[in-house]
């Protein structure tokens, strides 16, 4: 008996199942469907990601490799369009290239492509992070106060791990400038946060022991 009832439960949870595939067909077919061009689009989409960045590097090394035999303007030309492509990797790189070997000679127009990479390209924290210290370690030497913190607050401000280098870099500044107390304070802020780079806080430590006595 409880066999024959074992049975007949299953045979109407198997009708069910099917009525169920019979009545939603339509509906079944269209989520498959949908979810199959998801899939697939996803892996064109990933697809051609991976195309694209493996023709920024040829265009990146190419450039580069081909600097000493071209004209400069042509170099030139060609990083700044690699800049505009806001690549996370190459983009950087042909920016860094371009200060490097001094393509560039126009200050402005070098801050107009830091600010490119710096707003609109899609990079890790920690990477626009570097990007926005090395803007404001190209600008030091000509900036003033205010626009050199405007800069780096964004970092110092934070808990970026180049939070101590920016902070050196302001402490130079000020003793550049012979404002020699403000310089103190930023050292001694390197010896007291957390995450201090362990290079530039025993750097600090011997500045304040050989200019400040301490």
């Amino acid at each position: 008996m409880d066999e024959e009832v074992t049975i007949i439960d299953s045979n109407t949870r198997n009708e069910k199942i099917l009525n169920f595939f019979i009545n939603n067909k339509k509906n079944l077919i269209v989520g498959f469907s949908i979810i199959l061009v998801v899939i697939i689009g996803y892996l064109s989409m990933k697809e051609m990601k991976e195309r694209d960045k493996i023709k920024l590097a040829n265009q990146f090394n190419i450039t580069t490799i081909n600097f000493k035999t071209e004209d400069k303007q042509t170099t030139v030309d060609e990083l700044i369009k690699l800049i505009n492509k806001n690549d996370s990797t190459y983009s950087p790189l042909a920016l860094y290239f371009l200060i490097d070997n001094n393509l560039i000679d126009n200050k402005n127009e070098i801050n107009n492509l830091f600010d490119e990479l710096i707003n609109e390209t899609k990079l890790e924290k920690e990477i626009k992070n570097l990007i926005i210290y090395k803007k404001a370690l190209f600008n030091s030497d000509t900036s003033s106060e205010n626009d050199l913190l405007q800069m780096l607050n964004p970092i110092i401000n934070s808990e970026s791990i180049w939070k101590s280098h920016s902070l050196y870099l302001v402490a130079e500044y000020f003793y550049s400038k012979n404002q020699k107390q403000k310089a103190k304070e930023f050292f001694n802020k390197i010896i007291i946060i957390p995450n201090s780079n362990s290079s530039i806080k025993l750097e600090s430590q011997k500045r304040l022991t050989r200019d400040f006595g301490e």
